[in-house]
């Protein structure tokens, strides 16, 4: 059998499930999930092997109007994804309406890379609703082929991706057989604790909050790791602390938890929090944490 190998590009609007979608593909938990909106900030890619395949999945932010600069950096990453995969998967779901950022939906209907419209929430919906939307949708993107799915009750996924290991070219592996993502392990640490305080906190907390590992010692049996969290105010600085420090501990906690998971292995973890004012719209800032590349 040739080898295949490529890029398949995950894109789409907000809270649709690209990142369920993602994590089932690859089968490991590579982005982080959380019922908010804008969870995901960055191009995440997840590396699907084979004897015969490279799969190189890429998750990236949900489609949205930038209101600051951090947002702008998203957005990037988002439509670069347009342009340089070898199948594209346009994730929907059966809540939201098709017309929703129709701007970025138009560079989708021009597109030459072919597109796989994934229809995700299927069991949130009937047959005769879906029928419905799938109708429009081909209207649409009439180009697309459709997947009803369910990312979550792994509906029609393994049906997917037999489609897209058809859609490969033939080629070498881009990476190394036995690699799972090309993010080093403290983009990890730090996607970990953003999603515990996503989890955590309501309101605007977690969209001002970044983290940043300082420090990741991997020992023989266990993993030192200090990081901190960025907040833009000091009073947003006071909520992340908490009475007592009771809500960071809580965090620090979870996410300690969720590494030693990750890694195999017992962690030390040391959190602090730094007030980085407005760092959301300062690109000295944003290409500190990793966006603007």
């Amino acid at each position: 059998m040739p080898h295949k190998s490529g890029f398949v590009n995950i894109i789409g609007n907000p809270n649709v499930g690209k990142s369920t979608l993602m994590n089932n593909l690859v089968g490991e938990r590579i982005s982080i999930i959380t019922s908010k909106s804008q969870t995901t900030r960055h191009r995440i890619k997840g590396i699907v092997n084979g004897d015969d395949f490279q799969i190189v999945y890429s998750d990236t932010p949900g489609v949205l109007q930038p209101n600051y600069k951090l947002q702008e950096s998203m957005m990037k990453f988002s439509t670069s994804a347009l342009v340089d995969a070898d199948v594209i998967l346009y994730v929907t779901d059966v809540i939201e309406t098709i017309d929703k950022n129709e701007e970025f939906l138009k560079k989708v209907q021009n597109s030459d890379i072919p597109v796989l419209l994934l229809i995700n929430k299927i069991d949130l919906s009937d047959q005769e609703k879906l029928n419905k939307l799938v109708d429009r949708w081909k209207v649409t993107l009439p180009k697309a082929e459709i997947f009803p799915m369910s990312a979550t009750e792994n509906f029609n996924v393994p049906n997917l991706f037999n489609r897209i290991l058809e859609l490969l070219p033939e080629g070498p592996p881009f990476f190394a057989k036995d690699e799972l993502t090309d993010k080093p392990s403290r983009f990890f640490v730090n996607e970990i604790i953003r999603e515990k305080i996503l989890t955590n906190y309501d309101k605007e907390i977690p969209y001002s909050v970044e983290v940043a590992v300082e420090e990741f010692k991997d020992e023989p049996k266990i993993i030192n790791i200090m990081a901190v969290i960025n907040v833009e105010r000091t009073s947003q600085k006071g909520i992340i602390i908490g009475h007592q420090g009771k809500a960071l501990k809580k965090v620090g906690t979870e996410a300690r938890l969720d590494m030693e998971k990750f890694f195999g292995k017992k962690v030390f973890l040391k959190l602090y929090v730094k007030v980085a004012k407005d760092w959301r719209s300062k690109d000295s800032q944003l290409k500190n944490f990793g966006y603007n590349q």
